[in-house]
Parts: C-alpha cells; sequence; structure tokens
C-alpha cells in the first residue's frame, strides 16, 4: 500500500439503495459507487439483483469436514452443477461474480493447510469453478488471530496471482468505531510482507458490541473514518488513496447483536458518505436477509436472516475510469499495491 491507487479500467456501475414502495425520503437517487452484495452461492434470493449490483460476493468457501475439500458453505462441491447454474443466472445482468473465501463460521482454506501451494490450489478450484478473477477473503474471529494461517494466506496469494495476471484481491475485515484492531492491521502487513496486490479493503460496520446502542449510520461512518485513517497513516497514503481503496459492509436490519438495527435511514446516510468519499464499493449481508418494506416506509424488524425490510434500487449511470497501470495495478511503489476495482 505505500504506492499509488489507481482506478481500474472500463465501465463502473454506479447504484444506490433505496426502497420499493417507500416513502419519497428514500427514493432512488444517482449514486457514484459501486453496489456489491454479499449472495449465497447454493440458494437464490428473488431479491439478488435488486439494486442492479455490479458485482455479486459469493458466500462463503470453507473447508468440507476433516479432508480440507473446498466447498460452498462446507457441504457443496465448488464445482457442483447447481451452483455453475446460479453464477451463470447472476452474470447475466453483466454484473461480475467475487468468490468469498472465509467468513464467520467454519473453518477458511488457510486454516486447514500446511503449505501455500497447496492453499493456492485450493483458492484457484473455487475460482476456477465461478469463472471469476476477483476472491475476497473474509477474515475474521481465531482466523484473524492466528497468526501462521495469516502468513500461509499471504503466500497462497501472491503464488495465485504470479499465475494468474489480473487477479483482484480484497480483504473483508472486522472493524469499530475506533478503526481496524491490530490483528486487522498485522493481516495488511503480512500480505504487504509477501508482496500481495490488494485492490480493496472492506470493514464490516456491524455487530460492534452490547454497549453500542447508538444510530448505526453513524458508527458506520467514524468506522470508516477511523479505518481509513489507519490505513493512510500504517502505509503512507494520501487521504484520496486511502478512501479509493476502501469498502463497507452492513449488516441490514437487526445485527447479531440485539440493539444493533441497520434501517433505510442508515443505508441513505451510508450511501451518500461513501460517494461523497470515493469509496470503492458498498455491500450488504446479505441478499437474502432482504425483503420489500411496506407502502408506509416504516421498518419492522426482524430476527431471522431471511427478512429484512429494505430494498436497494439504482439509476444506474456510467463512468469510465483510466487505467493505473498493467492490468489495472497500482504503480509499482512499494510491494503492497491498491488497485481500486469490484
Amino acid at each position: 500500500m505505500r504506492s499509488f491507487l489507481k482506478p481500474a479500467a472500463g465501465l463502473v456501475r454506479l447504484v444506490t439503495p433505496a426502497c420499493a414502495g417507500c416513502s419519497s425520503e428514500y427514493a432512488a437517487t444517482n449514486s457514484t459507487t459501486a453496489y456489491a452484495p454479499y449472495v449465497s452461492a447454493t440458494t437464490a434470493s428473488d431479491l439478488d439483483p435488486a439494486g442492479r449490483p455490479s458485482a455479486y460476493s459469493l458466500a462463503f468457501v470453507i473447508v468440507d469436514g476433516d479432508d480440507c475439500t473446498p466447498a460452498w458453505g462446507g457441504t457443496a462441491a465448488v464445482d457442483d452443477a447447481a451452483v455453475a447454474s446460479r453464477v451463470s443466472a447472476l452474470k447475466e445482468s453483466g454484473a461480475t461474480v467475487r468468490v468469498a473465501f472465509g467468513g464467520a463460521s467454519g473453518t477458511e482454506p488457510a486454516e486447514a493447510r500446511d503449505s501455500a501451494s497447496a492453499l493456492a490450489s485450493a483458492y484457484g478450484q473455487a475460482l476456477d469453478a465461478a469463472g471469476a478473477s476477483a476472491a475476497d477473503s473474509d477474515v475474521e474471529g481465531d482466523a484473524l488471530t492466528d497468526a501462521a494461517s495469516v502468513d500461509l494466506r499471504s503466500e497462497a496469494i501472491a503464488q495465485l496471482q504470479e499465475e494468474r495476471e489480473g487477479l483482484s484481491v480484497s480483504f473483508t475485515l472486522p472493524v469499530m468505531p475506533s478503526g481496524l484492531d491490530d490483528d486487522g492491521v498485522a493481516l495488511l502487513e503480512s500480505a504487504n510482507d509477501h508482496s500481495v496486490q490488494v485492490s480493496t479493503v472492506d470493514v464490516m460496520t456491524m455487530d460492534y458490541g452490547s454497549s453500542y446502542d447508538g444510530d448505526m449510520g453513524d458508527y458506520a461512518e467514524t468506522s470508516a473514518e477511523a479505518a481509513h485513517d489507519r490505513l493512510a497513516d500504517v502505509f503512507g497514503l494520501s487521504d484520496e488513496t486511502a478512501w479509493h481503496g476502501l469498502a463497507l459492509t452492513s449488516m441490514i436490519d437487526e445485527n447479531d447483536v440485539e440493539n444493533e438495527t441497520f434501517t433505510l435511514h442508515d443505508a441513505a446516510r451510508v450511501r451518500e458518505f461513501a460517494d461523497e468519499r470515493g469509496f470503492a464499493w458498498v455491500s450488504v449481508w446479505g441478499s437474502f436477509r432482504n425483503r420489500r418494506c411496506d407502502t408506509t416506509g416504516t421498518t419492522r424488524h426482524h430476527r431471522h436472516h431471511q427478512h429484512h425490510p429494505h430494498r436497494l434500487r439504482d439509476r444506474r449511470r456510467v463512468h469510465r475510469l483510466q487505467r493505473g497501470g498493467p492490468g489495472g495495478r497500482g504503480v509499482r511503489g512499494g510491494v503492497l499495491r491498491l488497485t481500486a476495482e469490484c
């Protein structure tokens, strides 16, 4: 991250969160930030295309049992025909797919391998099966504090990028209103040490803890500001470059922490904030938590993750960006390069 972040070449689809049939306060407006929700790799939701995503994050590849085989959700083989059909359907709109590894549950492949080449092969199998050229590692919990697996992951990803020109790599990390914790920074430093080219750091603005019972929109902005400052300070990035290297993922509706609820008002604030700062993209966990709201625009909260009062929609515009070096990668001024792409 000590080099300049350059925007990716090509077309960036511009989206905005809104609500079908809700009050004018949440009516769709033009947004300059790409939208890339998390979706289930195995189960379709009617609201997967809501918001006209420019990309989908397919969740999650973890290992299957004792044999350490990578699988969708730990159960469906990465080359499962039903998953392949689902991926094809997601791509019909012109959206791309990003393979998401890890997550809060199960075992991330790096925790189950003892060689970088074997791990790179496991990652590659999933990418090939999905026809994807973008990989995201959602690293949290024990996986984030396991220094050995953190370094192994960095080594494997660097190897994979050597083998696959143009492979886009992002990391999704937990964040607090105080910013990234030391383990999150250590992971990025490990990637730096192993010459990984990182396009984006996606911060999960959710599940802060029982003492955080305030406005989730405020917390999202504060968390992103703090993460931005940490990235800029640690890796010597300009303010603008650090913003372009950030993405933000919110957990829509009621979070795992009962007193935290992400509302339509919060979504509108996050959208506006992301536009102002120039985020790489915004995301939600996840499309399967979404449902249409009622015509009054009121919010009803549910414990179950499959229900959510928000709908995402956009009025899409297209904006051309100039390529930053070969393959859209950052100028080689240091070990870790950020390349804003999605």
